[in-house]
């Protein structure tokens, strides 16, 4: 079983958004027989780019799962997004994968997007690829696209490869470790030859470069090569794949996917130079019983263990889960244990997941991807084992959104099946979060941006028949007061029979930011009856949930009830709350009120190119800046912004730092509006109140 699992390599394929992973994924399957055509993502012909969504912006949107066979090697892979939007699905796949295949664009290099992915592969501690795309494209660069990945990614390329000609003249590569040149037909197939006269010296410096390489990886290799200055082509392979594994260094080669120049090649690499289960090494978790860590190594007989990275929510067919096992084997019509949900999950057919497709199989065991569907409490980030040997694997950081839209439902009364339409939409994308606000009666669906949003939302129509429209969120403002006073709330009623009576004296005064509320009894000598009290604290909270000045709640207020009187006929609860209500309404505006707006705290991240440029903007959006702090070539600026000013930043940022910037912000504190601005929100509230 060993040798079969030092034959298995599953891989995710990384990069910036057009970068070409579908095509390169395409054509790989297509070039093991996997699939029958070449799928094209601008045609719509794509295995792997299949939803909607997708199809209509020709970008990655889902992590897909694929798999197929290639000289005596399994191939499990997954194909990610590279959209800034949907970046969390590249992170959970990076996750789950021994190795990553990172394709740059020969046109236009290294953008933001790979840096970013790159990052994520080095948290993970990924052994990579690099293949570089598109050589036969008009201004394609092989050797500024090598230049950037050393540059900009602080990597270092190895090359295996060199293009003979670019751009339109692209047709073949020499493959410096066989030290043959071959050239390409539009089959995937390759024809051998002399190498070109031409790159002779460029071969001889870039062999000597991998021969370099190859033996630093290993003490005995090196004792060869400075002894006598050649390494077999074994012994290359050794060098290169010790080399890669320990991250010492990336392998680099080239072509054109979506003529599938070159991608033959690619594959022999993936096999020769990227990990096996067995090379990534064993698996730590934590036993939720004893809270022992425990190691597991990925052996076929041993104990299950696999973690689920995505769910697919089928509106019909139900949840799909799709996981990573890293240990034991599992069988179809079997029931494993949720550890985390101590829950049982009896399950039908496996799954090994073929892009929009499944392929029902037997059994499945460490380093594949597998699915099943239906499981009842199983979602993303869950592990799933034996009860006998429960394991829980570690969970990445939550996503931390970036943009929030109110949703409303196009058809009145459906804000129920709104909710629970999108509840469904985040067991199958965990980076959107979904809140239901009392005080602003908004459904709020926050992401990761602003096509992320609208893509959700085109699903929703899709999937679930739900319509809905996006709006800007209203701010959640709150009022409060700046002084005390003393105020009489008197309720009398009659008019035949029983009457009304309630009479109170309040003294209102002001509390330290983020008080809250605070109500003092202060009666004596039972001038209010002790069954009343509770009643005018209860009419003073119902008046504080819609303050005078412009509907919002009141907050930071301290109200004493001092005295009163009552009827021993006529005084009754009702009348009591009704009088502590007009008492605290009447002394609110006679207290100096004012409108306090929730302040953000941002961090945002970018080049320090863009730092004097971003402090500005921020400054320019009534912001403090309280800090800047540095991070390799980063700098990150600490800022307290008003949330009104910073609903829409996210795309003001990527325009102002090419995509480069980042940011993440969270409730901080309130804090009194200006009162100009404060008179045009008051203005405005009151205007909407009257259309109502």
């Amino acid at each position: 079983m060993a040798g079969k699992l030092d034959h298995l390599r599953n891989v995710a394929l990384i990069g910036h958004s057009g970068a070409g992973k579908t095509s390169v994924a395409e054509a790989m399957l297509f070039t093991a027989k996997a699939s029958n055509r070449l799928g094209k993502v601008d045609d719509g012909s794509s295995v792997l780019d299949f939803e909607a969504e997708e199809v209509k912006r020709r970008i990655s949107i889902s992590a897909a799962c694929h798999h197929f066979d290639w000289k005596k090697h399994a191939i499990h892979f997954v194909d990610t997004p590279g959209d800034d939007n949907f970046l969390a699905e590249t992170r959970a796949a990076l996750q789950v994968v021994d190795g990553a295949l990172v394709i740059v664009d020969a046109v236009d290099g290294v953008k933001v997007g790979t840096e970013k992915v790159w990052s994520y592969a080095d948290h993970s501690k990924l052994p990579r690829l690099v293949f570089i795309n598109k050589m036969e494209r008009e201004r394609a660069d092989f050797n500024k696209a090598v230049q950037e990945i050393s540059n900009t990614l602080q990597a270092k390329p190895v090359l295996l490869q060199i293009p003979i000609g670019q751009e339109a003249s692209f047709k073949g590569v020499v493959d410096l470790v066989a030290m043959k040149a071959y050239s390409f037909d539009s089959t995937g197939k390759f024809v051998e030859g002399p190498i070109p006269a031409e790159l002779a010296d460029e071969v001889e410096s870039r062999r000597g470069d991998l021969l370099n390489f190859a033996a630093e990886s290993d003490d005995v290799l090196i004792e060869k090569f400075l002894e006598e200055g050649q390494l077999s082509t074994e012994e290359i392979l050794q060098g290169l794949r010790l080399g890669t594994l320990g991250g010492n260094f990336v392998p680099v080669l080239c072509g054109g996917a979506t003529q599938n120049l070159g991608v033959n090649l690619l594959m022999d690499a993936i096999n020769a130079y990227l990990p096996s289960p067995t090379d990534r090494g064993a698996i730590s978790g934590i036993n939720p019983k004893t809270k022992e860590e425990i190691s597991l190594e990925a052996d076929p007989d041993g104990p299950f263990c696999a973690y689920v990275f995505k769910t697919v929510a089928d509106p019909y067919a139900g949840r799909l889960s799709i996981f990573r096992i890293y240990s034991g084997t599992l069988k179809a019509d079997s029931t494993v244990w949720n550890a985390g949900k101590e829950a049982a999950e009896r399950f039908g057919q496996l799954f090994l997941p073929e892009g929009k497709n499944q392929k029902s199989v037997e059994s499945s065991g460490p380093g594949t991807f597998a699915a099943v569907a239906k499981l009842k409490e199983t979602v993303t980030g869950d592990t799933l084992c034996e009860e006998a040997k429960p394991i829980i694997l570690p969970t990445p950081e939550p996503y931390k959104t970036v943009v929030t839209f109110a949703v409303e439902p196009k058809s009145r009364g459906d804000e129920d099946k709104v909710f629970s339409s999108i509840s469904r939409l985040i067991e199958e994308d965990p980076s959107l979060s979904l809140t239901r606000t009392a005080e602003t009666k908004e459904i709020l669906l926050s992401g990761m941006g602003q096509v992320h949003i609208e893509a959700t939302v085109e699903k929703l129509k899709r999937k679930f028949g739900v319509e809905v429209n996006l709006k800007t969120p209203k701010v959640p403002y709150r009022e409060t007061i700046k002084n005390s006073t003393k105020v009489q709330g008197k309720y009398k009623r009659q008019s035949g029979g029983r009457g009304q009576y309630g009479d109170t004296w309040l003294d209102i005064s002001p509390l330290p930011r983020g008080g809250g509320f605070e109500f003092v009894d202060k009666i004596v000598g039972g001038v209010i009856p002790k069954q009343y009290i509770p009643a005018v604290e209860k009419g003073i909270v119902e008046a504080m949930l819609e303050g005078e000045l412009s509907g919002n709640p009141v907050v930071d207020v301290k109200v004493m009830l001092y005295d009163g009187s009552f009827h021993e006929v006529d005084s009754s609860e009702m009348a009591f709350k009704i009088a502590g209500s007009m008492g605290f309404k009447k002394g609110f505006m006679a207290c100096q009120p004012t409108l306090l707006e929730p302040v953000m705290q941002m961090k945002v991240t970018v080049p320090e190119d863009f730092m004097g440029d971003i402090i500005g903007d921020l400054n320019g959006r009534r912001g403090r800046v309280l800090g800047v702090d540095s991070k390799g070539s980063l700098q990150i600026i600490t800022a307290n912004v008003p949330l009104s000013e910073v609903q829409h930043y996210q795309p003001d940022l990527t325009s102002k730092t090419g995509g480069r910037g980042t940011f993440e912000m969270e409730f901080s504190h309130y804090e009194e509006v200006p009162p100009p601005l404060a008179e045009k929100i008051i203005a405005q509230a009151k205007a909407a109140k009257e259309k109502e």
